[in-house]
């Protein structure tokens, strides 16, 4: 399949990127949404705390529990969202999927402390 990336967005200050507060993560646990066909449920190591962050990735791999116990990183400061009776306390943070590519994980090169802030 060829690929041509996408355009540039505009551009921001970096005031606005230092809003986003990206962590690595250890995704400890991958679990089903009852009635949701996409979203799975992850419980997410952030080193002091836990949360769970709802994911649209069941249909992009033949077996999500594939990532249960890799790292990635996810957008942690997101304002709560209700999704099929679930709550969601961020976002993870993927690559491909905005493109029509099946999405990978963004990860970090090797393991570092849970919680470590991208930036």
């Amino acid at each position: 399949m060829e690929f041509t990336p996408a355009e540039i967005k505009p551009l921001i200050r970096m005031e606005e990127v230092e809003k986003i507060d990206v962590r690595v993560g250890t995704i400890l646990a991958v679990n089903d949404v009852e009635n949701a066909s996409k979203l799975v449920k992850l419980t997410v190591s952030f080193g002091d705390h836990q949360r769970t962050i709802l994911a649209a990735i069941k249909n992009e791999r033949a077996d999500p529990k594939e990532i249960e116990g890799k790292q990635a990183l996810f957008i942690v400061n997101l304002e709560p969202r209700k999704m099929r009776g679930e709550t969601s306390e961020g976002m993870l943070f993927d690559i491909g999927y905005a493109d029509g590519l099946t999405p990978v994980l963004a990860m970090p090169e090797k393991p570092i402390k849970d919680g470590a802030r991208a930036g």
